[in-house]
């Protein structure tokens, strides 16, 4: 039986047979590209056959589109777990941006298909997905529109600046690997203070840790 790395991100598919064909279809999806992956790749790497995969899903691109649900909807909530209770606008920043890299860090098998397959997504299952890529950006627009008001930030283009730090953080799942030379945490601690400079935040280079 071919064995699949786990994601916790996916701890709440049921039952385990479509759970492990989500993380067969991750590697696949990963290792060779949506287009260029077939259902025989992605069953094997489950260990299951071919046949058993439509049992759960009708077709690949619904398992690519279950992917990119689960994945958007674990990466809003780290963003909007990450900015509650934070003393001021530049932690509520920094922690914002350190939880968004380490998420695109430490999934990042599972995040490059979630923020590069997006294309292979029917039309419907596309505007899904988009309507939660735009809650993140949300997320972090509302942040820097607070500093801003708040003083502590100085921003010419909030929108811009706000899809600039998110771009930052969702390349990490690109690049990024575990025998690389800087941790998830050394990465976002990185970033956070790239991020505080972007806003225009006077103590950046001192971001919080």
């Amino acid at each position: 039986m071919t064995t699949v790395e786990t994601d916790e991100s996916f701890g709440g598919v049921t039952p385990d047979a479509a759970r492990r064909l989500l993380l067969g279809a991750v590697q696949a999806f990963a290792e060779r590209g949506f287009h260029a992956t077939t259902t025989r790749d992605i069953a094997g790497r489950a260990g299951m056959s071919p046949a058993a995969l439509y049992i759960h899903y009708k077709t690949k691109e619904e398992l690519l589109f279950h992917i990119s649900r689960v994945g958007h909807e674990r990466s809003v909530a780290v963003l909007e777990e990450a900015v509650e209770g934070a003393a001021d606008c530049a932690e509520r920043l920094a922690r914002a941006v350190r939880a968004f890299v380490r998420w695109h860090a430490g999934h990042h098998t599972t995040a490059r298909v979630v923020q590069y397959e997006l294309a292979a997504l029917e039309p419907e299952h596309y505007q899904r997905i988009v309507v939660l890529r735009r809650r993140s950006e949300e997320i972090l627009r509302g942040v820097l529109e607070d500093g801003v008001a708040a003083g502590e930030f100085d921003i010419c283009d909030i929108r811009g600046t706000a899809l600039a730090v998110m771009s930052l953080c969702i390349d990490v799942a690109r690049w990024f690997s575990p025998e690389g030379r800087r941790t998830p945490d050394e990465i976002g601690a990185l970033y956070a203070d790239l991020a505080l400079r972007m806003a225009g935040h006077r103590g950046a280079g001192q971001a919080r840790r």
